[in-house]
């Protein structure tokens, strides 16, 4: 579904990603850990389009997205974007936060986009909100509004950028529930977090990444229970004193 061949991203002589190698079938929950700086997120916006690529290939589906004829407002629709931070429109209610691409990209009638974005927001357990406002909300009832935004496009793959970080801790466990939830109904999902507990119990594949390259990846017991690399070990040695 999602495939990453010698990818690069420089900004200026920073070079942030190295060539990173990265595939993803169709139903798998790809994990993404490292330290700060790492190119993770950098990674995640490459993959939309978000940051251009400095080299290298990215195929959704088997379509090259880098190409220089790519049509990026279709692209975009096929892969799902979630944010750390909101990002939603304050003035407009929560349906139409869901469904303003849908008619203005995707050109539904008003009635179709409202039947897909309550059926988005049903997804993700809010279809009761979807008359209120952003600020009447909780940080977590936003961030499961930014998923909801994201399913109603009806994409391929979604990438979440730091779902939970901007969350109160009691908030965080309701939208790793809809995640979970997701990956149960078969949806490509590509997450980078620090949700250790949730990457152990729902990934399928954990990638640990350092210094913008893909320095070891495996499965959750792999990757946690018998890391190979020396900064694998080191990364995770680290969180297990932070958590203690």
């Amino acid at each position: 579904m999602l495939k990453i061949t010698g990818l690069h991203k420089s900004f200026g002589d920073n070079e942030v990603l190295k060539g990173i190698d990265l595939s993803v079938t169709k139903g798998q929950l790809v994990f993404m850990i490292g330290p700060s700086g790492s190119g993770k997120s950098t990674l995640l916006r490459c993959c939309n389009r978000l940051e251009e690529p400095s080299a290298g290939a990215i195929l959704v589906d088997g379509e090259d997205i880098t190409a220089a004829k790519a049509d990026l407002n279709r692209i975009r629709q096929d892969i799902g974007m979630v944010f750390q931070h909101f990002n939603l429109y304050r003035h407009m209610s929560v349906l139409d936060n869901v469904t303003l691409a849908l008619r203005k990209v995707q050109k539904l009638s008003k009635s179709e986009a409202n039947e897909r974005g309550l059926d988005a927001l049903k997804r993700v357990g809010l279809i009761e909100k979807s008359a209120s406002f952003p600020d009447q909300l909780s940080g977590g009832q936003q961030q499961r509004v930014g998923i909801a935004r994201s399913l109603a496009l009806r994409p391929k793959v979604v990438l979440f950028d730091e779902p939970t970080s901007a969350l109160d801790p009691e908030l965080v466990g309701d939208v790793l529930k809809v995640m979970r939830e997701l990956k149960d109904d078969g949806m490509t999902m590509v997450v980078v977090s620090h949700e250790m507990g949730f990457a152990r119990a729902a990934a399928d594949h954990v990638v640990f990444m350092d210094a913008g390259a893909i320095v070891e990846q495996g499965t959750p017991q792999q990757i946690f229970g018998a890391p190979q690399h020396v900064r694998t070990k080191a990364f995770l040695a680290r969180l297990s004193d932070h958590s203690a």
